[in-house]
């Protein structure tokens, strides 16, 4: 790296100006996000190094929220103080958020067998893209028969306690396990990455996110757009695995209440992946489309901050303390576990809403498993598979 002090080199309007191309163009989800961020900001831009770069995606992707937008926020942070990590979240979540807003406004006025048929095939395409996250996680966080086990359990408690609250017994039962088959290792890890981060601003990032855990389902009784914040914000704090876990989250705490329908769900859904910028700012659509106010621009915004500041704060809170942490064997199992049962939430989400709400007979299967190969065995670029999946339900209503 070119600083060893750890004061910020840059300024906000240079961060600003490099997130908004990458948020502009970052098509295909977290992980090739990192990809473009690589890309952009280590080898045109050197803004750190590639070992420091590397450090920086472990810390992300080992903790809840969202993996892509966490790192960028750190680099805004490392690059410009805290206006930079700022800017850093403005511009890359921006442009997806606004397409996901325009979508939620102009959903509804869909009519017709070619919206409908459009809007069909993007619930369609989304059992293909949730069936390749849950294959891609399974192989990398369930490597073996004990956490493989795990995501089993972690399927069973869903079965018998749905919704928001068998998410977390799962959690705290894959974290449970992992500590108890001790699967973490004492290999040393990676660098130092110097953050300007003091441990009271941390302390306070902790308690921040402590309190509003806690807090939020008490107030939530006294105010509609309070119960909003705390569904959102809770969904966030329990994101483990990357940006596709959030599905089951949020269907608990929209979708369940009555909020916004399972069709209007998978819709959107399907639309973010057709998007650049992180999954995330599907919260924008599902904030605009809420059937109680605080709906449309406002309820957007409510809904996007919500969902993003969890992830942020635990961020901050762990950053100046992390070196010593993810050495820990104890924690590293921990981790595992819970990534183990983020699976077995995800395969159940695939179930049942995402299955069972889009699928009605075999033809609706066909463009499914189509959709999938071109996701898996072709390679193909997502935003692609979603306006073939598209064009394929219009199809399929032109037929009918």
């Amino acid at each position: 790296m070119t600083r060893s002090s750890g004061e910020p080199e840059g300024t906000a309007t240079e961060v600003f100006s490099a997130f908004l191309k990458l948020g502009l163009t970052s098509f295909g989800g977290p992980i090739a996000h990192l990809g473009y961020f690589r890309d952009e900001l280590v080898t045109r831009r050197g803004w750190l190094s590639d070992h420091a770069y590397a450090d920086l995606v472990a810390l992300c992707q080992f903790m809840p929220g969202p993996a892509s937008s966490q790192v960028g926020f750190a680099l805004g942070l490392m690059r410009a103080g805290w206006l930079g990590a700022l800017a850093a979240f403005v511009a890359f979540t921006l442009p997806s958020a606004l397409i996901m807003l325009v979508f939620a406004m102009t959903a509804a006025r869909i009519s017709g067998p070619v919206g409908t048929g459009a809007l069909h095939g993007l619930k369609i395409v989304a059992v293909a893209i949730v069936a390749q996250a849950v294959w891609g996680m399974a192989r990398s966080l369930c490597p073996n028969r004990e956490r493989a086990s795990i995501a089993v359990g972690a399927v069973a408690i869903l079965a018998f306690v749905p919704g928001a609250l068998g998410m977390v017994a799962a959690i705290i039962f894959g974290a449970a396990a992992g500590v108890m088959l001790g699967q973490g290792t004492s290999q040393a890890v990676g660098g130092h990455v110097p953050m300007p981060v003091r441990r009271g601003q941390a302390g306070l990032a902790l308690a921040i996110f402590v309190a509003l855990l806690a807090i939020l389902p008490i107030a939530a009784g006294g105010a509609q757009i309070l119960a909003v914040i705390d569904g959102f914000y809770r969904a966030g704090a329990l994101v483990f695995g990357g940006g596709h876990v959030v599905l089951p989250l949020l269907q608990a705490e929209v979708v369940s209440p009555g909020w916004v329908s399972p069709d209007q769900f998978l819709a959107g859904y399907g639309a973010a992946q057709a998007v650049p910028g992180p999954l995330f700012t599907f919260s924008a659509y599902l904030g605009a489309t809420l059937g109680p106010e605080p709906n449309g621009i406002a309820g957007a915004m409510v809904a996007l901050a919500s969902l993003f500041l969890p992830g942020f704060l635990i961020l901050i809170a762990i950053l100046p303390f992390w070196d010593r942490f993810r050495a820990m064997p104890s924690a590293q199992s921990v981790m595992q576990g819970a990534n183990a049962a983020v699976v077995g939430i995800l395969g159940s989400a695939l179930y049942t809403p995402v299955f069972t709400g889009a699928i009605g007979d075999t033809r609706d299967f066909a463009l499914a498993i189509a959709a999938f190969v071109a996701l898996t065995a072709w390679r193909a670029p997502p935003w692609t598979v979603v306006m073939f999946a598209a064009a394929g339900g219009i199809g399929l209503r032109l037929v009918a």
